[in-house]
Formats: C-alpha cells, sequence, structure tokens
C-alpha cells in the first residue's frame, strides 16, 4: 500500500488530536474512494448524454447491419454480391 501526505493547518491538527477515537486515515481513504466514484460515474452521464445526442440526430429506422457489411467487404476487398 502507497502513503501519502496531507497538510492541514495546526489549529485542524489539534482538533484531530482531540478527537483520536477517528481513524482518520481511513476516513481519508473512504472519502477519496467517494470522489473518485463521482467522477467516474459523471464522465459515464457525459458519455450517456452525448450518445443520446448523437442517437436523437440518427434516422429512426436506421439499419446499421447494411453499413458493417460495407465497411466489412471493403476492409478485405471484396465484395458479398
Amino acid at each position: 500500500m502507497t502513503s501519502i501526505s496531507v497538510r492541514v493547518p495546526d489549529e485542524i491538527k489539534k482538533k484531530m488530536k482531540k478527537l483520536s477515537h477517528i481513524n482518520w486515515s481511513e476516513e481519508l481513504r473512504e472519502i477519496i474512494l467517494k470522489i473518485i466514484y463521482q467522477e467516474e460515474n459523471k464522465n459515464i452521464a457525459k458519455a450517456l448524454l452525448a450518445n443520446e445526442e448523437l442517437r436523437k440526430d440518427a434516422p429512426s429506422q436506421w439499419d446499421s447491419t447494411e453499413l458493417i457489411r460495407y465497411w466489412r467487404d471493403n476492409r478485405y476487398g471484396y465484395s458479398s454480391d
């Protein structure tokens, strides 16, 4: 496990010492994980919104299989026709 250092003002350190029953390392780990989780979910949410915007602009009856077949055939230099 890796260690990191956190600087806090002397006044906060004194207050933390008075609350010595709290495992400050564990509390900070949980906060860090919560922030990471929130940021990762933000990225997922942005991707979903972008996907919905693209889908909204796409033709409603568009069939992707024809396009996929076209590109697969042309990638290998032959046609399935």
